[in-house]
């Protein structure tokens, strides 16, 4: 009896020894370290209570990473640094309303474009004589640094471009008269005007076109065919959809 006993006891150690080896063979799922410049709600921002970040491009990154197999560490950083940051490998990827543009091309891989956002023009409520980018000329007009909002104002003769590090300030100097314009994304303009009811206003239409792209650090191809095939999961499965319905046609800021 007692050697069955003894022999029973070994055979339960055994086996716990066994699981316990398996669950420490199996690797946890790979995190990869995602950069955004929160400042551009409803797409990414930091929420005023939780402190989280939060936004449309948060949660469909997540979406796509749980799609792909893998985990993201978000992280909140300037808009230059965050471009550095890619270029250079010190992040894996990012998102963040990255216009896809053939310079960032050159030094970063994208992703397949995931939104179509063309630039317009938000001025103050009481402003009649903006209409058109032509208007900007002898104008004042915001833009965060770096953005193609800024490139759009520089192509226009005479027009006096001031550069922001993050566009809530643009916005902030516009409702205090400090410029006469800001160039921005159409669904960012849209937050911002739906923030400020009645002091603000988009005028005219997009009269640029443009695509969103999550940006990948060079060379790394295994990391963006998974972002893709996450991707084109997460627009199938209507995931993608349910998401817009959520952040860019509800009442989020």
């Amino acid at each position: 009896m007692v050697k069955q006993r003894i022999w029973r006891i070994g055979m339960v150690l055994g086996l716990l020894a066994w699981g316990l080896m398996g669950c420490a063979a199996r690797p946890s799922a790979e995190v990869i370290t995602v950069a955004t410049d929160a400042t551009w709600p409803p797409f990414e921002y930091v929420d005023a209570d939780s402190k989280a970040i939060v936004g449309f491009d948060v949660d469909l990154m997540r979406a796509i990473a749980a799609a792909a197999g893998f985990e993201v560490r978000i992280v909140n950083v300037s808009w230059d640094a965050l471009l550095a940051g890619v270029a250079q490998g010190e992040y894996d990827a990012a998102i963040s309303v990255i216009t896809i543009t053939p310079e960032r091309q050159q030094q970063m891989l994208f992703s397949a474009p995931y939104y179509n956002a063309g630039q317009v023009i938000v001025v103050r409520s009481d402003e009649t004589a903006l209409q058109f980018p032509a208007d900007l000329a002898g104008r004042r007009a915001g833009a965060q640094l770096g953005t193609t909002g800024a490139l759009e104002i520089e192509k226009v003769p005479g027009a006096l471009l001031k550069t922001y590090d993050t566009i809530d300030l643009a916005f902030l100097d516009l409702l205090n008269g400090q410029i006469d314009a800001v160039v921005v994304d159409n669904p960012l303009a849209q937050g911002y005007v739906a923030r400020y009811a009645g002091k603000l206003r988009i005028v005219g239409a997009p009269f640029t076109d443009e695509w969103y792209g999550i940006a990948v650090a060079p060379g790394r191809t295994d990391l963006l065919e998974r972002i893709n095939r996450g991707l084109q999961q997460v627009q199938a499965s209507g995931q993608f959809a349910a998401l817009e319905q959520q952040w860019l046609t509800g009442t989020q800021p």
